[in-house]
């Protein structure tokens, strides 16, 4: 008998858990976008956002997805005919590749695979060798969730430095903000990228784009700025509407302030870094332990490499589908697909899945997803070491 009815649990990379207050703020009348607290209390949301991100740079509000984050960031500092370095560790750098050469921008990728990390090697060559420095920015994503890897952005920016080059260096954060460790201004990132349906516990629907001084210089000449992407008004807006070329997004931002209020008043940016994490190392003990006697294997080997946020797992075609199936069916936990791992028509699609562990997450959701991992694994008679759920509550025991 399936044991699925009641709440149900989507534990994939986005989106993410809505908390309760969250909710209960955007369950509210249709407030006056013209006069009154709206207005007043958006203004209280920037300082938290950058907060979030470590910056005391700008930030701007949209309306979106992270597909259009992505295309905003681009329209906004660069112009047709640019060289632009994207460096890809997933699914998601060539997609913010394929958005920039769909703007006419012309984008050099340098493919690290799916498993490791940049070589930061190949990356000095490349911007040394561009002696007129053709190249306006450096691109990659913080945190890719289809490979759950993560990219050391320190280290990046000072390859930047050392190759004594001036281009732009653009993160997307969309899966790490508010989940990974991320400083904006100490890590010298000059331009960030987020959305609102992963760490920030919203709904999808809302994009951020954050910019710092050296990317409002490249912004005043670049010629694919739109009137609705301009970041400018946005950012600095001497009336209310132009915060959002037009009508605001008025209940996504009654559950934003609720969102910061949590995050960023009341738990603290830097415990919210710890919280993710220590159950992502929950998560990690877990499917070591599994993997010591079966066929599940984490997708980043190395530790330092992975996202806090998400994790991705091989297990085999087909047992990667079929246990996703099982666990949905039979518990109420959604699980992630296969993304970017392998082409959809190709069977071993089916051998991986994606554990997120991102936003109002808290220690009993996580033991939870694991333990109806756990009953499926034993469920689809898919062989595994034992004791996983033992160690991943020693992880969390540990002070």
């Amino acid at each position: 008998m399936p044991l699925a009815n009641g709440r149900t649990y989507l534990a994939i990379p986005g989106p993410s858990v809505v908390p309760e207050r969250v909710l209960g703020a955007m369950h509210a009348p249709s407030p006056n976008i013209y006069d009154g607290p709206l207005i007043d209390m958006v203004d209280t949301l920037y300082p938290d956002l950058k907060a979030v991100a470590k910056t005391g740079g700008q930030v701007a509000i949209y309306i979106g997805n992270g597909h259009g984050a992505w295309e905003a960031a681009l329209s906004n500092v660069a112009s047709r005919g640019d060289q632009i370095l994207v460096l890809a560790t997933g699914a998601f750098g060539i997609g913010w590749a394929e958005a920039a050469t769909g703007l006419g921008i012309r984008a050099k990728v340098l493919d690290f695979g799916k498993q490791s990390g940049l070589d930061l090697a190949q990356v000095s060559a490349v911007l040394s060798k561009d002696k007129s420095h053709k190249i306006k920015a450096v691109m990659c994503v913080h945190a890719d969730t289809a490979t759950s890897l993560k990219i050391d952005i320190a280290a990046l920016r000072a390859c930047i430095d050392q190759s004594d080059h001036p281009a732009l260096l653009m993160v997307d954060c969309i899966a790490s903000l508010g989940c990974d460790a991320f400083e904006m201004d100490k890590w010298g990132v000059d331009v960030t990228v987020a959305a609102s349906q992963k760490g920030l516990m919203l709904p999808p629907g809302l994009f951020f784009i954050f910019f710092n001084e050296k990317a409002d210089v490249a912004h005043k000449s670049a010629d694919l700025t739109t009137p609705y992407w301009n970041w400018t008004p946005r950012a600095d807006a001497d009336k209310f509407y132009r915060k959002f070329c037009g009508t605001a997004p008025t209940h996504h931002l009654l559950g934003l302030r609720v969102a910061l209020d949590m995050l960023v008043k009341e738990e603290g940016i830097a415990n919210v870094w710890e919280r993710h994490e220590k159950l992502a190392r929950s998560v990690w003990a877990a499917l070591d332990v599994w993997g010591a006697d079966g066929p599940v294997a984490m997708n980043v080997k190395t530790p330092a490499l992975r996202s806090c946020a998400v994790t991705t797992v091989n297990i085999g075609a087909p047992l990667g589908t079929k246990l996703r199936k099982w666990v949905e069916e039979n518990t109420g936990v959604t699980l992630g697909i296969s993304l970017g791992m392998a082409d959809a028509d190709d069977p071993a699609w089916h051998g991986y899945f994606r554990i997120a562990h991102m936003g109002h997450v808290n220690a009993h959701m996580t033991l939870g997803v694991l333990g109806v991992i756990e009953a499926g694994l034993s469920a689809l008679d898919i062989p595994h070491g034992r004791g996983a759920l033992d160690a991943a509550a020693a992880i969390i025991s540990k002070a």
